[in-house]
């Protein structure tokens, strides 16, 4: 016999339990498209090109897929919402995973999900190593 699990409605107004409960931070809306853009930048490890994202005020980033992109078709062709995670790997646990932790540049590590049919993409900027040079005494 099989348990119904019952989710708890969000109220209008509310944020989502992603945000409230889990403190996922919005980063982006990555939008699948197939003609070139004016600035679009390519990544060729991953063979996209993007473009709008820092010039956005929403967080809109429009990714385009080369042909021989290996990312799942869902991602290739339905939108996503991307959050920023303090705990990529904690994050994660109980998700179904479609991408794989990776890191597509540096300080940034990501992996895409699947929820309810939709792809969301989680992101953990790491670090980097202080470039503050130390206090010169006069």
């Amino acid at each position: 016999m099989t348990k119904n699990r019952t989710r708890a409605k969000r109220k209008n107004g509310e944020p989502p339990p992603a945000v409230a409960k889990q403190g996922w931070r919005f980063h982006h809306l990555g939008i699948p498209y197939r003609r070139p853009r004016p600035g679009e930048r390519h990544i060729p490890h991953l063979k996209i090109f993007v473009s709008g994202f820092e010039t956005s005020p929403f967080g809109v980033e429009w990714i385009r897929f080369e042909t021989r992109c290996p990312l799942p078709a869902l991602i290739r062709k339905v939108p996503h919402l991307a959050f920023v995670v303090d705990d990529l790997k904690k994050a994660l646990q109980g998700k179904r995973v479609v991408v794989p932790p990776n890191s597509p540049s540096d300080g940034l590590r990501v992996a895409m999900i699947v929820h309810d049919g939709a792809p969301v993409e989680l992101m953990e900027f790491t670090k980097a190593p202080s470039r503050r040079r130390p206090k010169r005494k006069l």
